[in-house]
């Protein structure tokens, strides 16, 4: 259970804007045994859950406009307004890549509704898991001996 803990404290800081790598963990334990869809199941709560934490910053950037943490100018942030309403939504499905905690601040900053965020989130994130998942086990069997 320690490992399957250690997994999700690793995802959930993983979708934070806090630096941290859930992939290695998650194929450490898969190469150690774990079960792929326990690992799938806990990776991808925890990363949501992490999501949810950047969304709720996000939202917070209109109270912090003009400050010196607040990463647009007026005319960048009407860029990216144009931007993510044009893409915005259908971009979080990309939230599971390099980059995709910024999507997820945007959306968060753009007030898209919270339902349509968890659910698009959670697919980009069960995908990118459930995918880690596969390929490992294929990696994995090509170096298995012919039993």
């Amino acid at each position: 259970m320690t490992g399957l803990a250690g997994l999700a404290i690793a995802a959930f800081l993983a979708a934070t804007p806090l630096p941290m790598n859930s992939e290695l963990p998650f194929l450490a334990l898969q190469g150690l045994g774990h079960d792929a869809v326990a690992l799938v199941l806990v990776a991808s709560v925890a990363n949501t859950l992490g999501s949810c934490v950047t969304y709720w910053c996000g939202m917070q950037g209109e109270r912090l406009r003009g400050g010196r943490w607040f990463p647009f100018t007026g005319a960048g942030l009407e860029r990216a307004r144009g931007w993510f309403s044009r893409y915005g939504r259908w971009s979080l499905l990309l939230s599971w890549a390099p980059g995709g905690d910024l999507i997820v601040a945007l959306a968060g900053l753009m007030r898209l509704p919270f339902a349509t965020f968890l659910a698009l989130t959670a697919l980009a994130k069960t995908g990118r898991y459930a995918a880690l998942a596969l390929a490992a086990a294929g990696i994995g069997g090509a170096f298995s001996a012919p039993g």
